[in-house]
């Protein structure tokens, strides 16, 4: 068996790994890597660009470099080679966890009880719960579905096509330090610019690509398409745009405008307003289907490209 069919096999069995098991209570890889993130944090934190991109350097190739180590380690059994790559891909993908606490959200409003809404919403997003009634809950969880869809499964996959388990564990680990210090507080506007620009970098691919998929699994290929081409260059982040105006066009919702994060208010534009409505309970339920549509075919298209890629190199 090849490289590229391990990773294809491995790929796989880990996305299934992920729908069947989700992420453990306790445990988990990427906890266990953010708290070594923080500590090297605690050790080297100065209100310096420069050891924050140290502090990026550290984290993010250590986590490269020990998946190089361990691809190295297994190169020559394809089983482990497989057995390696369902690890790290069921690792550092987290769709199932995603859909469960859209789903919790969604239940507590479907059930009338915006309390709970807003308690169970900090496990999903940064939004300040408080500030949001049962309207705005909502928006925010489609919202999450959609920019998590890239970053927490489509994004992973892509690098992983890329640089198989180096690729995995690496994309993952910038896409964690960015949520632990690419935010724009006083204590992390220096000190966390360069993972915050890293994650722009490295979720570039996976944006576009789980863009173009939302427009072609979702019930409106035309209005995705139109909302993305209208509205994604608008929105503040540069891979979130993309994303959340796919979503919004294919399920024909408005997303965006104000938010409020850590007592900041924001006012973001509007995307899809011409065309979309209001975000309603049962949007969140059809953004949870809509990415885990785009997850599936996310698989198939990056290790089909793998496989593609590396024949056409033989």
């Amino acid at each position: 068996m090849g490289a590229d069919r391990s990773y294809a096999y491995g790929a796989a069995a880990g996305l299934l790994g992920d729908l069947l098991l989700g992420d453990p209570r306790r445990g988990h890889p990427v906890a266990a890597f953010g708290r070594a993130a923080g500590a090297v944090e605690r050790l080297m934190w100065r209100d310096h660009r420069g050891w924050g991109a140290l502090h990026t350097a550290v984290c993010a190739g250590g986590a490269v470099a020990l998946g190089a180590v361990a691809e190295r380690a297994v190169r020559r059994s394809p089983a482990a080679s497989v057995a390696l790559t369902a690890a790290a891909t069921w690792a550092v993908v987290g769709g199932t966890s995603l859909a469960r606490e859209a789903g919790a959200v969604g239940r507590a409003l479907r059930d009338g009880d915006v309390d709970a809404a807003r308690a169970r919403l900090p496990h999903l997003c940064g939004r300040d719960p408080q500030a949001l009634d049962a309207d705005g809950i909502a928006r925010a969880v489609v919202e999450s579905v959609a920019e998590n869809t890239s970053d927490a499964v489509v994004g992973a996959l892509v690098w992983g096509a890329v640089g198989g388990v180096p690729g995995l564990l690496g994309f993952r680990a910038v896409n964690t330090l960015d949520a632990m210090v690419g935010h724009r507080s006083p204590r992390f506007l220096r000190y966390g610019w360069a993972s915050a620009r890293l994650d722009d970098v490295a979720g570039w691919p996976g944006a576009r690509l789980t863009a173009v998929l939302a427009a072609l699994a979702g019930p409106d290929p035309r209005g995705a398409a139109r909302a993305w081409r209208a509205d994604a260059g608008r929105h503040p982040s540069p891979n979130a745009g993309p994303v959340e105006a796919s979503f919004a066009g294919a399920l024909g919702v408005r997303l965006g405008g104000t938010l409020s994060y850590g007592g900041r208010v924001e006012h973001r534009p509007v995307l899809n307003g011409a065309a979309g409505r209001p975000v309603a309970v049962t949007d969140i339920d059809r953004a949870v289907r809509l990415s885990r549509r785009v997850g599936l075919l996310a698989l198939g298209v990056t290790a089909g490209a793998r496989l593609l890629w590396k024949g056409r190199g033989k």
